[in-house]
């Protein structure tokens, strides 16, 4: 956070030297233009996500604009690399803001990062939309220029995917795997809080760095604890690999569960069928091109024909989020300054993405989208639903 200040600090005092040019002209916007930014994962462990949300994003926003703008403006998008890197997070933030004088940020990746520059970035007077982390600290507590992720968070997704096993498959032995971030953190929290309210004591728990490769030690300490079930605080890799080890070992009696960072077609189709039977609680559909709209095939083959890859959970999270963007700056009117876009965002009508899923909707006192956890567990390389709307 010292870094932070330390970087941004000059941003926040430029902001205020410049009250009276700020109440001219609004921040990002001319009549020409509205700036969006983002700083995500372009090239470290989770540029899986981060690519392809950012394309998707600017996908979106290359057709608006083709079709001349919202009122007028059209929208440029600067999009930094962080490779999920806190001090580089910070970086981003600070050219995003000061140089680039961007009206909001969104799709910002990871828990993390979001959290290490989110103060200094509200205090600029800077909206965070729909971060690519559903952590409770993105729209708790409230502030009116925080909107969190349009999906359950992963405290609710963790919680409902442990409930479930424990209640179905009559195991109550559970156990805790998870990055020592902030966002791993937050899945072990959600875990002991369920803990208390189902009466059962977590066994033993065992952590790891985004960036590791070998699980062997972990996985060993768990299956020795005598684990029944095992939730993770993962990211793509970080699940495969060490799911992957257990089944290696043979430990095939415990069920392992993750949350929505896992939730991507990288870790149901691992080599091998490494994931085969692991179960991943979140807060969306999984679109299979074959099984899809006519609507989303379109928008795929769109998506594929432009970046010459298919679409993955990173790219339809990033159409929701330039959507929900777009449908409020057009609603925002030819005014568009914070507050009429933040009137705009929390008066919205609830409405179902492209790909379908649970209803998203905003309000004054609203900043998650939704709190609907869908369980999922892989088989045949694929996510298969289990149940669409989870209790937790």
């Amino acid at each position: 956070m010292k870094i932070s200040k330390l970087l941004l600090g000059a941003t926040l005092v430029s902001l205020v030297g410049s009250t009276a040019i700020a109440t001219a002209q609004v921040r990002g916007v001319t009549k020409t233009e509205i700036v969006i930014g983002t700083h995500s994962d372009l090239s470290g462990p989770a540029a899986s996500y981060g690519v392809t949300s950012t394309n998707a994003i600017r996908m979106r926003f290359d057709e608006i604009n083709e079709k001349g703008g919202i009122h007028g403006r059209k929208i440029r998008y600067i999009v930094e690399d962080a490779q999920y890197q806190i001090p580089r997070a910070v970086q981003a933030t600070n050219k995003l803001i000061q140089k680039d004088n961007v009206f909001a940020i969104v799709a910002a990746m990871g828990t993390p990062m979001n959290n290490a520059v989110l103060p200094d970035q509200l205090k600029a007077g800077v909206p965070n939309l729909f971060p690519l982390t559903a952590a409770r600290s993105m729209s708790e507590p409230f502030h009116r220029l925080k909107f969190g992720v349009f999906f359950s968070l992963y405290h609710e997704q963790i919680r409902a995917g442990v409930k479930h096993l424990v209640e179905t498959k009559k195991k109550n032995k559970v156990c805790v795997l998870y990055q020592d971030t902030d966002f791993g953190k937050e899945i072990l929290e959600g875990v002991q809080d369920l803990a208390k309210t189902m009466k059962f004591q977590i066994v033993e728990t065992a952590t790891n760095r985004p960036t590791d490769t070998d699980f062997s030690a972990q996985i060993t300490k768990l299956r020795s604890a005598g684990c029944e079930i095992v939730a993770m605080g993962a990211i793509v890799r970080d699940a495969i690999i060490p799911y992957g080890t257990a089944r290696k070992m043979g430990w095939t009696d415990v069920d392992f569960v993750a949350t929505s960072a896992s939730f991507d077609q990288i870790v149901a189709s691992a080599p091998g069928n490494a994931t085969e039977g692991l179960y991943v609680a979140s807060g969306f559909v999984m679109p299979y091109r074959d099984t899809a709209s006519p609507e989303v095939q379109k928008w795929w083959d769109a998506y594929k024909a432009k970046y010459n890859a298919d679409p993955n959970i990173g790219a339809f999270y990033g159409q929701v989020m330039a959507d929900v963007l777009v449908r409020a700056l057009e609603a925002a009117g030819p005014n568009l300054n914070v507050d009429t876009f933040i009137k705009a965002l929390e008066s919205a009508k609830p409405f179902r993405s492209l790909f379908g899923g649970p209803e998203i909707a905003y309000g004054p006192k609203v900043r998650q989208g939704s709190k609907v956890v869908m369980l999922h567990q892989i088989a045949g390389g694929r996510f298969k639903l289990i149940d669409g709307n989870v209790k937790h």
